[in-house]
């Protein structure tokens, strides 16, 4: 009789994308499906793993993708459920966009066992942005109240605040740390500190876009709440879902936001949005509804024609997430963030800016070279050495780097290239 890993060998894996599928709305998988999934998560060969799951992405041959953390791209059975469902909605599109039951729920439900909360706390949308920002424009404002945020936070995070100060009279209070940051201690106490009995809401970003900083969300929480209870907490969570091991609810949050198209290989534009049952009701949605006050999380996902094809295919997304195991996961992402720094960290005019430590980073990190600017490195990697970063920086400006985002299908030798990359471009 073979073996489990013979048996995967010779086709099992292939089975799961090439089965056919049910019409949505009736079953997300086959029969078959479901038993060749039920298998996989027992693979232990680490070496078989990876080379499986590189295998089941769509490489490019050419360039070295380090910039994951934009956009990551699909696995293949991501990739093909998805056009199965595109086919399927273009028979008869209007049955199945407005359809009286709720098609996603089964990928709401999946959403929620992952992130350890209730089905009715999670609303599925198309990014992080969205997320955010159907929080911040939900709450009501008084002039004077005070919103702590960041100013290593992202972007467009900052300019939603930025704009509610010019329209209500918000105080935006700045909070700016030296990045990498790697005592709890510190950013604890400056959250703390931040706080009055004005304060309306604290924004926290999960794991900084810049750098990969993790912040120790649960402990700031704690830490604001115990100065003023009625503090709401939102969590910029872009760069932490299907990336680290956590559950929602451990982070002590209220709002939590996050991108699925990241770390956890979804569809291109799909999102996620966490509000805690007791604030639903008083969080206006940021499109039109026609009960905005209702208690239920539905209200959240009215935003008239959307992509069902690719919010269906999250679920297979997350089966192949877990297939890997987020702890399995996690250890594969930091291991790669490490086997290139701990390579060029000690080579001259190489600037490693991002924790070593793993309670602080995992996969991204940031980089600069004392001998060149940003941009430079980023073309000369890209023309030279065939490899994809992106360039980063704070509000500040103080801060300034390459930021690195390998994901699970990253190869060892594709990052040895790159530390050859950088290498070569410290000497020039």
């Amino acid at each position: 009789m073979n073996t489990r890993r013979d048996f995967l060998k010779k086709g099992v894996l292939a089975a799961a994308a090439s089965s056919t599928f049910a019409i949505p709305g009736i079953s997300m998988e086959t029969p078959k499906e479901k038993d060749v999934w039920k298998e996989l998560p027992l693979i232990e060969d680490d070496d078989f793993l990876w080379d499986w799951v590189r295998n089941e992405f769509s490489v490019s041959s050419a360039i070295a993708n380090l910039n994951n953390g934009s956009v990551s791209p699909q696995p293949k059975v991501v990739q093909e459920i998805f056009e199965h469902y595109t086919r399927e909605f273009n028979t008869i599109p209007s049955m199945y966009m407005w359809s009286k039951g709720d098609i996603s729920n089964a990928v709401r439900e999946q959403l929620a066992e992952l992130a350890g909360c209730s089905p009715e706390e999670i609303a599925v949308n198309r990014n992080t942005t969205e997320a955010i920002n159907t929080v911040i424009w939900g709450m009501n404002y008084q002039k004077g109240d005070e919103i702590i945020l960041c100013e290593q936070d992202y972007t467009s995070v900052m300019n939603t605040w930025q704009e509610v100060e010019a329209r209500y009279g918000v105080t935006l209070k700045w909070l700016s740390f030296d990045l990498p940051v790697e005592e709890d201690e510190v950013i604890v106490k400056a959250y703390k500190n931040a706080v009055t009995d004005k304060t309306k809401v604290v924004t926290i970003t999960h794991v900084n876009n810049i750098n990969g900083n993790i912040l120790p969300v649960r402990k700031i929480s704690d830490a604001v709440k115990s100065v003023n209870p009625h503090v709401k907490v939102l969590v910029d969570g872009a760069h932490s879902f299907g990336h680290i091991d956590f559950k929602i609810p451990e982070l002590g949050c209220d709002f939590y936001g996050t991108s699925l198209h990241k770390w956890l290989c979804a569809p291109f534009g799909t999102g996620m949005l966490y509000v805690k049952r007791s604030e639903i009701q008083n969080l206006w949605p940021l499109f039109t509804h026609d009960d905005p006050q209702s208690d239920k999380i539905s209200k959240f996902s009215t935003f008239g024609t959307r992509n069902l094809p690719a919010e269906l295919s999250i679920a297979r997304a997350i089966q192949f997430h877990n297939v890997i195991g987020i702890q399995r996961k996690e250890e594969r992402l930091r291991f790669l963030k490490n086997y290139w720094v701990e390579q060029v960290i000690d080579i001259p005019n190489v600037e490693i800016k991002t924790s070593m430590k793993p309670e602080f980073a995992c996969a991204l990190a940031s980089f600069s070279l004392k001998n060149m600017p940003d941009g430079e490195v980023a073309q000369k990697l890209l023309k030279e050495y065939h490899i994809h970063v992106t360039q980063k920086g704070d509000k500040t400006g103080k801060f300034h780097g390459m930021r690195v985002t390998p994901h699970v299908y990253t190869s060892t030798q594709e990052l040895d290239r790159f530390v050859m990359g950088i290498i070569n471009l410290a000497k020039s």
